[in-house]
């Protein structure tokens, strides 16, 4: 974003009363807690855990879920996580502002850059992680992070050098913060935002919090979104930390309820979610709010990660401590199902990889998990055959 258009975000969001450093009104436990008119999508209420089989087939795609590979163990609280394009992960570290760089295979984590100004605080520090769609000529890696009077997003190249703050003014919280970015199909950079404490925040069409925003690689607002000029993709959402896109590039996220449900949405340009008015599948006022493809209860989820291979949908719990599988046909959801309820404690993010494995993350080091042997840890489910 240029820098008269940051300081525009950044002075009315500051008039809105943009840093809340107070403890958000929902009970921490469940934290860390659009455009276009279609009708809304019926809910899914989640099936009980089941255990998991050898396989489970994903479109043309399967994963063999019996028997993960440990790729990389002693990470402190992993929370971005994303693939270079010979196929090495970069995991941001939340509360060090380290970024490691991981084999294609798995070993040894390797320290490749530490962003600075990072303040760790609660769910805050360094979040999600992004790499370009040029990477192979720009060398540029992208990350969501937790500074002193804000959230923002920066852009580096691993070899070292200062980062270029390209997005600021995103309000910052001890909780719901957001924090996930990715690229999409169409090559602009999405991010998830929390409405940082302040509910009005994500009804508020000139706060970015509360929203997935779209933006250029520059941090320009996208051309296309919405409203000319403005990142906001849409609103109505409490606190997004997962974005994935099926074959079909639809866009779907992954929500934090308060007290009662967690969401899946299929997300639109321009469409409202209706937080803080309704939690989970409620009244639509009239078509104003969109309903949830999904809903767990929130013992049940605390959704951060999302990934999607052919037509399965991966959720990583964190409160739930399992991996939720959800069928995709058509932009509707099938039964969902749990897996590996509790065998490796708070699972964070789920990223699909080059090769078409699935990467899981643990997140049990984050002063909420009951620490095993060798977390926080990454897992790696092959492709089957």
């Amino acid at each position: 974003m240029a820098d008269t258009d940051v300081k525009l975000w950044s002075r009315r969001l500051a008039a809105a009363g943009v840093l809340v450093l107070g403890v958000a009104g929902c009970g921490a436990e469940n934290d860390e807690s659009e455009s276009a008119a279609s009708p809304p999508a019926t809910t899914t209420q989640a099936a009980p855990a089941t255990q998991a089989p050898e396989t489970s087939s994903i479109g043309s795609v399967a994963i063999d879920l019996s028997s993960p590979e440990e790729v990389a163990t002693g990470i402190e609280v992993p929370w971005g996580l994303a693939f270079l394009p010979n196929g090495d992960a970069l995991v941001a570290e939340r509360d060090s502002a380290r970024v490691l760089r991981i084999p294609a295979e798995g070993g040894a984590p390797e320290p490749v850059y530490e962003v600075p100004g990072v303040s760790a605080e609660g769910e805050g520090g360094l979040l999600g992680l992004a790499v370009s769609p040029e990477y192979d000529s720009d060398e540029t890696v992208y990350a969501y992070y937790t500074a002193s009077g804000d959230n923002r997003i920066v852009r580096f190249q691993l070899d070292g050098g200062k980062p270029e703050v390209i997005f600021d003014g995103i309000a910052r919280n001890t909780f719901h913060n957001g924090g996930r970015i990715a690229f999409g199909p169409d090559g602009l950079l999405y991010v998830g935002t929390g409405d940082a404490g302040d509910t009005a925040t994500s009804q508020d069409q000139q706060s970015v919090n509360g929203k997935i925003l779209r933006l250029t690689p520059e941090g320009e607002p996208a051309p296309g979104n919405p409203e000319n000029g403005s990142p906001v993709y849409s609103s109505g959402h409490r606190n997004v930390q997962g974005l994935a896109w099926d074959a079909e590039e639809r866009l779907f996220a992954a929500e934090f309820g308060q007290n009662e449900l967690d969401e899946v949405n299929l997300i639109e340009p321009g469409r409202n979610y209706g937080w803080p008015e309704v939690e989970g599948e409620g009244d639509t006022d009239g078509g104003r709010f969109t309903n949830p493809l999904v809903t767990w209860s929130t013992d049940e989820a605390s959704p951060s990660g999302i990934a999607i291979a052919g037509d399965m949908l991966f959720v990583a719990a964190l409160r739930g401590e399992r991996l939720w599988t959800v069928p995709l046909t058509g932009g509707e959801t099938g039964e969902p199902e749990a897996r590996f309820e509790g065998d490796y404690g708070r699972l964070r993010t789920v990223e699909a990889a080059p090769d078409g494995s699935l990467w899981l993350t643990t997140s049990n080091t984050d002063g909420r998990g009951d620490v095993q042997d060798g977390d926080d840890r990454i897992l790696r489910f092959p492709a089957a055959g």
